[in-house]
Protein backbone atom coordinates (compact mmCIF):
# COMPACT_ATOMS: atom_id res chain seq x y z
CA UNK A 1 0.00 0.00 0.00
CA UNK A 2 2.53 2.41 0.77
CA UNK A 3 5.03 2.00 -2.51
CA UNK A 4 2.54 3.40 -5.16
CA UNK A 5 2.58 6.73 -3.03
CA UNK A 6 6.09 6.68 -2.79
CA UNK A 7 6.30 6.17 -6.71
CA UNK A 8 4.35 9.39 -6.50
CA UNK A 9 6.40 11.10 -4.38
CA UNK A 10 9.72 10.42 -6.03
CA UNK A 11 8.12 11.18 -9.67
CA UNK A 12 6.69 14.72 -8.57
CA UNK A 13 10.78 15.34 -6.78
CA UNK A 14 12.54 14.10 -10.34
CA UNK A 15 10.19 16.76 -12.03
CA UNK A 16 11.01 19.63 -9.66
CA UNK A 17 15.25 19.30 -11.07
CA UNK A 18 13.63 19.98 -14.35
CA UNK A 19 11.60 22.87 -13.92
CA UNK A 20 13.31 26.27 -14.19
CA UNK A 21 12.38 27.57 -10.35
CA UNK A 22 14.22 25.01 -9.38
CA UNK A 23 18.09 26.72 -9.40
CA UNK A 24 16.30 30.31 -9.46
CA UNK A 25 14.33 29.67 -6.16
CA UNK A 26 16.94 27.13 -4.26
CA UNK A 27 20.36 27.98 -3.20
CA UNK A 28 23.06 25.36 -3.97
CA UNK A 29 22.78 23.53 -0.46
CA UNK A 30 18.83 24.08 -0.99
CA UNK A 31 19.57 22.20 -4.22
CA UNK A 32 21.90 19.46 -2.85
CA UNK A 33 19.34 18.69 0.29
CA UNK A 34 16.78 18.32 -2.46
CA UNK A 35 18.94 15.64 -4.20
CA UNK A 36 19.58 13.87 -0.47
CA UNK A 37 15.55 14.17 -0.56
CA UNK A 38 15.53 12.09 -3.71
CA UNK A 39 18.26 9.26 -2.58
CA UNK A 40 16.44 8.96 0.98
CA UNK A 41 13.18 8.03 -1.50
CA UNK A 42 14.98 5.84 -3.70
CA UNK A 43 16.31 3.75 -0.23
CA UNK A 44 12.99 4.13 0.93
CA UNK A 45 11.52 2.20 -2.91
CA UNK A 46 14.39 -0.60 -2.83
CA UNK A 47 13.34 -1.52 0.63
CA UNK A 48 9.77 -1.39 0.30
CA UNK A 49 10.01 -3.61 -2.80
CA UNK A 50 12.79 -5.97 -1.67
CA UNK A 51 10.25 -8.17 -0.02
CA UNK A 52 8.60 -8.54 -3.34
CA UNK A 53 12.03 -9.32 -4.51
CA UNK A 54 12.61 -11.64 -2.08
CA UNK A 55 9.59 -13.53 -2.18
CA UNK A 56 9.53 -14.04 -5.89
CA UNK A 57 12.64 -15.70 -5.75
CA UNK A 58 13.24 -17.93 -2.58
CA UNK A 59 9.25 -19.28 -1.90
CA UNK A 60 7.45 -18.40 -5.59
CA UNK A 61 4.68 -20.75 -4.12
CA UNK A 62 4.46 -20.08 -0.39
CA UNK A 63 4.74 -17.30 2.71
CA UNK A 64 7.10 -18.95 5.55
CA UNK A 65 6.88 -16.85 8.61
CA UNK A 66 10.56 -15.68 8.30
CA UNK A 67 9.86 -14.34 5.26
CA UNK A 68 6.49 -12.71 6.95
CA UNK A 69 9.06 -11.18 9.77
CA UNK A 70 11.86 -10.17 7.07
CA UNK A 71 9.48 -8.58 5.20
CA UNK A 72 7.74 -6.58 8.02
CA UNK A 73 11.38 -5.41 9.03
CA UNK A 74 11.89 -4.26 5.61
CA UNK A 75 8.81 -2.39 5.02
CA UNK A 76 9.87 -0.88 8.72
CA UNK A 77 13.09 0.45 7.97
CA UNK A 78 11.37 1.66 4.55
CA UNK A 79 9.66 4.08 6.69
CA UNK A 80 12.55 6.06 8.41
CA UNK A 81 13.97 7.47 4.63
CA UNK A 82 10.56 8.16 3.13
CA UNK A 83 10.16 10.22 6.76
CA UNK A 84 13.36 11.46 6.18
CA UNK A 85 12.62 12.30 2.33
CA UNK A 86 9.95 13.71 3.02
CA UNK A 87 10.86 16.31 5.73
CA UNK A 88 13.25 17.91 3.82
CA UNK A 89 11.49 18.45 0.69
CA UNK A 90 8.56 19.97 2.97
CA UNK A 91 11.26 22.38 4.72
CA UNK A 92 12.19 23.05 0.70
CA UNK A 93 8.54 23.84 0.08
CA UNK A 94 7.74 25.57 2.78
CA UNK A 95 11.01 27.68 2.43
CA UNK A 96 9.94 28.83 -1.21
CA UNK A 97 6.76 29.64 -0.69
CA UNK A 98 7.09 31.57 2.54
CA UNK A 99 10.72 32.81 1.54
CA UNK A 100 11.14 32.08 5.65
CA UNK A 101 13.62 29.79 6.95
CA UNK A 102 11.97 29.79 10.09
CA UNK A 103 8.27 28.41 8.36
CA UNK A 104 10.32 25.87 6.34
CA UNK A 105 11.81 24.47 9.78
CA UNK A 106 8.54 24.72 11.11
CA UNK A 107 7.01 23.05 8.53
CA UNK A 108 9.59 19.98 8.84
CA UNK A 109 9.16 19.86 12.44
CA UNK A 110 5.46 19.62 12.26
CA UNK A 111 6.11 16.94 9.38
CA UNK A 112 8.57 14.80 12.10
CA UNK A 113 5.58 14.91 14.97
CA UNK A 114 3.31 13.46 12.54
CA UNK A 115 5.73 10.90 11.78
CA UNK A 116 6.96 9.99 14.53
CA UNK A 117 3.38 9.85 16.23
CA UNK A 118 1.76 7.92 13.56
CA UNK A 119 4.23 5.55 12.99
CA UNK A 120 6.19 4.87 15.96
CA UNK A 121 4.13 6.12 19.33
CA UNK A 122 0.85 4.80 17.82
CA UNK A 123 1.42 1.69 16.73
CA UNK A 124 3.67 1.36 19.48
CA UNK A 125 1.21 2.20 22.31
CA UNK A 126 -1.98 0.43 20.43
CA UNK A 127 -3.88 -2.38 22.12
CA UNK A 128 -4.02 -4.86 19.22
CA UNK A 129 -4.00 -8.64 19.75
CA UNK A 130 -0.75 -10.29 18.50
CA UNK A 131 -1.13 -13.73 16.85
CA UNK A 132 2.14 -15.90 17.45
Amino acid sequence: MVLPGVQALFGFQLIAVFNAGFTDKLTRPEQLSHLAAILCVVVSIALLMAPAAIHRRREPYSVSTAFISLSSSLLRAGMAPLAAGTVIDVYLVARVLTGSILAGAASAGVCVLVFVGLWVALPARADLPRDE
